[in-house]
């Protein structure tokens, strides 16, 4: 028994294990059948995910992967190590650091066990998502709540929710975003990955998307809506860089049909080109580490489109990875849920 020690379980979407079609179709599999990921009843969305968008995605999302790759494999999985183990030099000898996937490895399943073999007293469970959603924050702590059952661990359970109103984190993202000259910039978008809109209007039904008061400041009902703490983010960040409401633009990404929170980023991107906007800077406050939607899809894909339609410059505001800021934040947010 490690007495009085306390373990912390980092927690991420995953990756696949390699950049192979037997892999991703393994991750997406897992990843698309997860009823938070796709909230639709079971059969309609084992027909949906198994019969329709993997068969047609996975050799698109294999090539996607294969751009991805480093020597050091995914860039979610080596930050997330990385963040490991400076998470640990910092937190200190009564605190041992894991890092559990929601999907894929390394999961969250054998993380738990190997917690539960060296006897923890108290478990710190730490979604790394800024803003709570059913498809990120709630099934991370579900799956992890329901596996502590399963195998019997006997420990304390706390648990680290959102964050993107954490003054410490609005202030490390717009550090971020500092190490440009913002006035490089014809306009600054802020992109989020995007989510169903029925998920959303889960949080607070009978307000709909479309209809809601939450682009202009957070009402009472969006305290864990998505829709309404990614503009609150925004405005957040915004107003540590000293933007203007005219200087920026919030927008959504990753979308898999148009029914998703709207407006989309890559269409942004197509109307500021129009205003004769040519050098966009984009931050993406949704993620805290790097990954295929960062790296790929606003780095390279929306860039490289945004090049060949006449635009200058796509530049990706980098996320906050594994800066010592960060780990800093981090450290504080486990210690003060262990307090709390």
């Amino acid at each position: 028994m490690k007495k009085g020690k306390t373990a912390v379980l980092l927690m991420n979407v995953g990756s696949p294990d390699e950049p192979t079609v037997p892999a991703v179709r393994k991750y997406l599999t897992e990843f698309l059948n997860d009823k938070r990921v796709i909230d639709l009843p079971w059969l309609l969305r084992k027909f949906l995910v198994n019969g329709i968008i993997i068969p047609f995605r996975v050799k698109n999302s294999t090539g996607l992967y294969k751009q991805l790759w480093t020597k050091k494999g995914s860039p979610l999985i080596y930050y997330s190590e990385e963040l490991k183990e400076k998470l640990q030099a910092k937190l200190g000898s009564l605190f041992e650091v894991f890092v559990g996937m929601r999907y894929g490895n390394p999961g969250y399943k054998n993380a738990l066990s190997e917690i539960k073999k060296k006897g923890f007293e108290k478990i710190v469970l730490v979604p790394l998502y800024p803003q709570h959603a059913m498809s990120t924050t709630e099934t991370s702590l579900i799956a992890a709540e329901k596996e502590i059952k399963k195998q019997g661990i006997q420990a304390e359970i706390y648990e680290v929710g959102q964050f993107y109103d954490n003054p410490k984190f609005v202030d490390a993202f717009a550090e971020q975003a500092r190490k440009y000259n913002l006035s490089d910039f014809d306009h600054i978008i802020f992109s989020y990955h995007g989510l169903p809109n029925r998920q959303v209007e889960k949080c607070h039904p009978g307000i709909k998307v479309g209809n809601c008061s939450c682009r202009n400041a957070l009402p009472e009902h969006g305290k864990f809506c998505y829709h309404a703490t990614s503009y609150e983010t925004t405005r957040l960040i915004a107003s540590k860089l000293n933007l203007k409401k005219s200087d920026y633009t919030v927008s959504f990404q990753s979308r898999l049909s148009n029914n998703w929170l709207t407006p989309f980023t890559d269409a942004v991107l197509q109307e500021k080109l129009e205003q004769g906007k040519k050098n966009i800077l984009v931050l993406a406050p949704s993620f805290v580490t790097d990954c295929l939607e960062t790296i790929l899809e606003i780095g390279v894909e929306y860039g490289e489109e945004f090049k060949q339609k006449g635009g200058n410059k796509v530049q990706l505001v980098e996320s906050l990875n594994t800066g010592d800021r960060w780990v800093e934040i981090l450290a504080e947010m486990v210690i003060s849920q262990l307090n709390s």
